[in-house]
């Protein structure tokens, strides 16, 4: 079954190709690859959760996406810098098929917004704007990479989204039931799927670094009310976990292992370039860790965390992104 993104992504590209011909005019690719753009779209409020208008510009002079509360507002409620953005299409957690989540770093911490406009070309043309901007910035950033080599790092999709129960560090606590979210390397946990916040995460190294992915609980383990249980060990503790089905634990035991199977690049030992540090509690690494040493792991609350796009490993189902004023690749969206 496609899901609804990817059949708007789908009727977009086919549009766009055969409709409005953007592959043969160059010029016909303005709306999301002229380096700059503004309109309205319907956000999330971050505490009562009503979608409002607001004006959204992107500029890739001064590399950010910003947007106002006010149409008369001098200066921005917010900017998010390209260099750390990234742009996926949540249609059924947001509940609307145009529902686009952009997460970006804010005071340390990675930040959520939930965004949608009504008109599916519009939310697209965004999408490969976001995409666009990304892709000039990294051309910049990595003048040796190919296009081949950037591509996948324009957007990422998350491996794994939903509901488990977790408990604390001394697993004596009882287990509370928490929306999760596997983002590469990083686990992040919500109170609500829609929380502009983490409440907290986990960084989950190879197994070469010492973490494994367990079926099942501790011997002895109480207080779950879900039956399924999974355990992470770490080098410093393990994180338990329960699912409420088996088939759900099964999905999440792939994407931890998915992790846990693929060697560690040196920023993600570094938490540099990739990711962040992933496991301090405050924003600075202490001064005995190197660049080299691995980051011990717990977990923390991001109100005081350090984070930046980690991992962009995921399957490019977005229109592809021609250099600004290059003609769009031709091919069909990967499914």
């Amino acid at each position: 079954m496609v899901s609804a993104s990817l059949e708007l992504l789908r009727e977009q590209w086919i549009r766009a190709k055969y409709e409005r011909q953007e592959f043969i005019y160059p010029e016909k690719q303005e709306p999301y690859s002229a380096g700059y753009r503004e309109g309205f779209l319907w956000k999330r409020g971050r505490d009562n959760g009503q979608f409002l208008s607001r004006k959204f510009v992107l500029t890739e002079r001064e590399g950010a996406l910003k947007y106002f509360n006010r149409n008369d507002a001098k200066e921005p409620k917010a900017v998010m810098k390209i260099e750390h953005l990234n742009a996926t299409f949540q249609p059924a957690k947001i509940g609307h098929p145009h529902g686009l989540q952009v997460t970006y770093l804010k005071d340390n911490s990675t930040r959520n917004i939930f965004i949608y406009h009504e008109d599916g070309k519009e939310i697209v043309d965004w999408f490969n704007a976001l995409r666009a901007a990304r892709f000039h910035y990294l051309q910049v950033a990595f003048p040796g990479a190919s296009d081949a080599d950037l591509v996948p790092k324009l957007s990422r999709n998350y491996l794994k989204e939903g509901y488990m129960e977790k408990t604390g560090p001394k697993q004596t606590e009882g287990f509370r039931k928490r929306w999760f979210t596997m983002d590469d390397r990083r686990l992040m946990y919500f109170k609500d799927p829609l929380d502009a916040f983490a409440r907290g995460e986990v960084f989950i190294g190879s197994k070469e670094s010492g973490y494994t992915v367990l079926h099942g609980f501790p011997p002895s383990t109480q207080g779950h009310h879900w039956p399924h249980g999974i355990t992470i060990v770490t080098p410093d503790r393990k994180f338990l976990f329960a699912c409420e089905t088996e088939s759900d634990q099964r999905e999440w035991v792939a994407a931890f292992q998915k992790a846990v199977d693929r060697p560690m690049l040196p920023q993600e030992y570094a938490g540099e370039g990739g990711g962040r540090p992933a496991a301090w509690k405050g924003s600075q690494l202490p001064a005995a860790v190197t660049t080299l040493d691995p980051v011990p792991l717990q977990w923390r609350r991001t109100s005081s965390i350090n984070l930046s796009e980690c991992g962009w490993r995921t399957t490019d189902t977005g229109l592809t992104v021609a250099r600004r004023r290059g003609p769009v690749d031709g091919g069909a969206p990967a499914s």
